[in-house]
């Protein structure tokens, strides 16, 4: 392997990583809507402000997100960029799925016929 396709892999692995928690999807879904403060995202989850900091932490070394600091105030966006990486992953992988879905649609007609 070489070393572009290593830090492409690694890239992809923190991703995945980021996006295998529910927590951190809704936070990116939150974010999705416009940059917002740390309190402000840790609010509708009820847990504390600490572990919506380590959730956020997660999806910054993804590059999902990038905080800016004013003070006390942290305030985070939204970086969407990375995850065309991960879905081109993804999308390469669909050939399977439309043929395992095609071979289904066969089987289901033949056996209604």
């Amino acid at each position: 392997m070489t070393t572009t396709t290593t830090n492409r892999d690694d890239q992809l692995d923190l991703i995945f990583h980021a996006l295998a928690n529910r927590t951190r999807r809704a936070l990116l879904a939150l974010l999705a809507k416009g940059p917002s403060r740390v309190t402000d995202l840790a609010e509708p989850f009820g847990v504390s402000l600490n572990a919506i900091s380590k959730h956020l932490a997660v999806l910054e070394k993804a590059g999902l997100v990038s905080r800016r600091i004013d003070g006390r105030v942290h305030h985070c966006a939204l970086v969407a960029d990375p995850m065309a990486s991960a879905g081109e992953w993804i999308a390469a992988y669909e050939r399977f799925w439309s043929a395992r879905l095609d071979s289904f649609v066969d089987y289901v007609e033949n056996e209604m016929d």
